[in-house]
């Protein structure tokens, strides 16, 4: 898990600070009420489908997902039609982490 969180910390050294910050803004709106720190696990789910997914169309459409249901999602439309067959795989690596963000209490 550390060297996830190092991944997750050296690419959004690459993205800007307001991106993330919007990121969260719009996925807490579908958390509030559901998470005692809905903040907290929009960030946390941020972090880690950017540390996680390394393709960029893949984790875009990700946090896509995220931003606006609130919970890990792809709709096939968001990635190109070649990709597709990846959004399994997508999702069997972020499952681990993005439950952890959900469950694990806030430190």
């Amino acid at each position: 898990m550390i060297g996830g969180q190092a991944q997750a910390q050296s690419r959004l050294s690459f993205s800007a600070p307001d991106a993330r910050t919007e990121f969260i803004r719009q996925c807490t709106a579908h958390m509030t009420g559901r998470w005692a720190h809905p903040d907290a696990v929009c960030g946390c789910l941020h972090d880690h489908a950017a540390a996680m997914v390394p393709d960029s169309d893949l984790r875009q459409a990700l946090l896509r997902g995220i931003r606006e249901s609130g919970v890990p999602t792809i709709d096939n439309d968001w990635v190109p039609q070649t990709k597709q067959s990846q959004i399994n795989a997508t999702f069997t690596l972020i499952a681990k982490p993005a439950l952890q963000c959900m469950f694990d209490p806030l430190d």
